[in-house]
């Protein structure tokens, strides 16, 4: 969780040939980490702390280039695969889950390992799980290759099929219409998963829905608040990595809700000049898995070219805060620490869902 930044004015220097600048940033709140981000990276400091061994990581923990390379500055070792890893080591799985296949991997090769998937992503496993034993066939809406949608159809490999786009509906065959049941990865731009469940749902009148929204709340959230600034805004940033799914939709969802210009960047170097021809509004916000201090190098930077006057734009106020993985917890204790969450910015009431939310 982040706090809301302050509101910045602009340096009285700033001027245009007609007079006083009127640049202005739409900071869109919330942004950033999202609960489930910040209990996986969270996960790997604190084991970097508590055992006396190197930590190995399956896959970047969560979707940022900044947050894993520091991570691996303070000792973490991230791996593909864990036939990577020495046999009888730790490691931890990252936030955007895996599939039992995995699980077996590990265990054939003695590894102990620490569960940082986020439990939004395990809630959607369930699912699978449950719609498979009742044989149904199940749809995944999301992106073939990312880590997430492997690990969600991995769970029940003969019963689902992946749903990359709207223009897939067309050619997915079913056995039975009536035992269809449609799952979507968590990251997903809103707009278009529901785009592609209607054509589903034309296509298979009994389609059935999963017992609660698939796509996670945070990020629900930033596309919300990024098509509150998108129409004011000439430019939008979204800080964010390339890899990182809503992060890239955040873009495109600002495109799509009236700005006229949206790019992602990782840092504050990636900035064009160009970009900034013509531009008096800029929108801001960064994807679920960025750290605010990028979006706070970012909005130092456009201080600089002019943009000094920060308007925060609220949309929705997040309490969530998940605890940290089982395994993790248990170390804890053993040493005597207190496992509770002890990250300072982060405003958060404890809720219930299933085990991994406090």
């Amino acid at each position: 969780m982040t706090c809301a930044a302050p509101i910045r004015r602009r340096p009285a220097s700033i001027r245009t040939m007609a007079g006083v600048s009127n640049r202005r940033v739409l900071l869109a709140e919330p942004r950033g980490y999202c609960a489930g981000v910040d209990r996986a990276v969270v996960a790997v400091e604190r084991a970097i702390e508590h055992y006396d061994e190197t930590v190995y990581v399956r896959h970047e923990i969560v979707h940022n280039k900044y947050v894993v390379d520091r991570l691996r500055s303070q000792g973490a070792v991230f791996v593909k695969e864990v036939d990577e890893v020495p046999e009888g080591s730790l490691v931890i799985f990252s936030a955007h889950g895996i599939s039992p296949k995995v699980r077996e991997m590990a265990a054939e090769r003695n590894l102990r390992t620490i569960d940082a998937t986020c439990p939004l992503v395990t809630k959607v496993h369930k699912e699978a799980v449950r719609f498979a034993k009742e044989d149904y066939d199940i749809l995944l809406v999301g992106h073939e290759g990312h880590e997430e949608v492997e690990g969600t159809a991995g769970e029940a490999p003969d019963h689902t099929q992946i749903v990359n786009s709207p223009d897939d509906v067309a050619s997915i065959e079913v056995r039975d219409p009536s035992k269809v049941v449609w799952l979507s990865q968590t990251t997903l731009s809103v707009d278009e998963t529901m785009e592609t469940v209607d054509r589903l749902r034309t296509r298979f009148p009994l389609l059935a829905s999963p017992p609660s929204d698939d796509i996670c709340y945070a990020t629900q959230n930033r596309q919300v608040a990024v098509k509150k600034i998108a129409p004011d805004s000439d430019l939008v940033l979204v800080v964010g990595s390339a890899n990182s799914s809503n992060s890239v939709r955040l873009m495109e969802v600002a495109k799509e809700n009236g700005a006229k210009a949206s790019h992602r960047i990782d840092a504050v170097e990636e900035l064009q000049d160009e970009w900034f021809e013509g531009v008096e509004t800029v929108g801001v916000t960064s994807g679920a898995s960025v750290p605010e201090i990028l979006v706070e190098q970012l909005l130092a930077e456009l201080a600089e070219r002019g943009y000094g006057e920060v308007q925060p734009v609220r949309t929705a106020t997040e309490d969530l805060m998940f605890s940290l993985p089982r395994e993790l917890r248990q170390e804890m204790r053993k040493q005597g620490e207190d496992d509770r969450r002890t990250r300072p910015s982060a405003r958060a009431a404890e809720a219930s869902c299933n085990d991994g939310i406090a």
